[in-house]
């Protein structure tokens, strides 16, 4: 199960507190205070690693806490800091923190932040003697650590995003050119959620099928589009089945272009697929057509894997000059 936002609570670890205590030597009931301070509660950091289906975990307990810090001893001991939590996110995370107004973005593996800090632990009797006062009975409690609500969204950070209309053959394209293994249909929608396959070394995501009005939340429209922000090139697939290759090409153009986060600025290459179910004319004329836009334009057929190999091998040339 792809999971791409939870909602958490996370919360510090309290301090441990100060107490009051009396150090006990012959004939001296109380030679002095003795009273060790509290340990510090326990932090809470968010770090990214590699793993875009992590955020699944976290959908049975959402509530998480670092350890609060020991109370002080008797003859002068501190209380034991409390251990610090880490909550793993899938790189490319944007977790926000909603009562602070606080936003982190997690965009390389191994990143890692603090979000919420643990409270400081309470002061024990002995730190109170002074000159004047040589037997304090003071001591103070350890302070609450911080606490919140947190929204984590996924983000994908992939090196090519395979965009087009449902059906258009993105699925079976990643598992032509990966070792994934994506759902693949006749019908539109087969793939509900993003599937991801490596390339040597280089991650490409198939992105659900997008359909007009995308960008205002149609179809599967707005959740999906966040996931090719980030992308670092697309490859834009439009099924030679369609009647007007252009205008179904130019109906995603749109919708990338209306979400902004400059994805219409991408680079894009066009890739005709289906190519084994029309007849040569009408690859001829579209590919013609698609040459005036001034990208570069391939076609391919999965069934009998026709441009498939020169794809593949001009697109690792090409992300590895990148």
């Amino acid at each position: 199960m792809f999971v791409d936002t939870i909602n958490v609570y996370l919360k510090a670890g309290a301090g441990g507190d100060g107490v009051t205590r009396w150090r006990h030597e012959k004939f001296k009931p109380r030679a002095g205070p003795a009273g060790g301070n509290g340990g510090r509660g326990g932090s809470v950091y968010i770090r990214a690693v590699r793993d875009v289906n992590l955020l699944a975990k976290y959908t049975g307990d959402k509530k998480f806490a670092a350890a609060s810090g020991q109370a002080g001893m008797g003859g002068s001991k501190f209380g034991k800091n409390g251990e610090d939590f880490i909550l793993e996110v899938p790189v490319g995370s944007i977790v926000t923190d909603v009562s602070r107004e606080r936003r982190y973005e997690l965009l390389a593996e191994g990143e890692t932040v603090r979000v919420l800090k643990g409270g400081g632990g309470g002061i024990g009797n002995e730190q109170f003697k002074t000159a004047t006062n040589r037997s304090p009975q003071e001591s103070t409690k350890g302070q609450p650590g911080e606490d919140g609500e947190f929204i984590i969204e996924l983000s994908l950070v992939v090196d090519v995003g395979l965009v087009g209309m449902p059906n258009a053959g993105k699925s079976t394209l990643l598992n032509t050119l990966t070792n994934a293994h994506a759902k693949v249909g006749a019908y539109p929608f087969t793939t509900t959620e993003p599937n991801l396959g490596d390339l040597y070394g280089f991650i490409i995501a198939d992105i659900p099928g997008l359909i007009s009005g995308a960008a205002d939340g149609k179809g599967l429209g707005h959740t999906f589009l966040r996931h090719v922000s980030r992308t670092k090139m697309l490859l834009h697939l439009v099924s030679l089945e369609t009647v007007d290759v252009v205008s179904s090409y130019y109906t995603i153009r749109d919708e990338l272009s209306k979400y902004g986060k400059s994805l219409d600025e991408k680079e894009e290459w066009i890739i005709l697929t289906k190519s084994d179910l029309v007849e040569q004319a009408h690859i001829d004329q579209a590919v013609k057509e698609f040459d005036k836009i001034n990208k570069r334009v391939f076609v391919i057929s999965a069934k009998n894997a026709y441009g498939s190999k020169e794809l593949q091998d001009l697109l690792v040339a090409h992300l590895r000059r990148a």
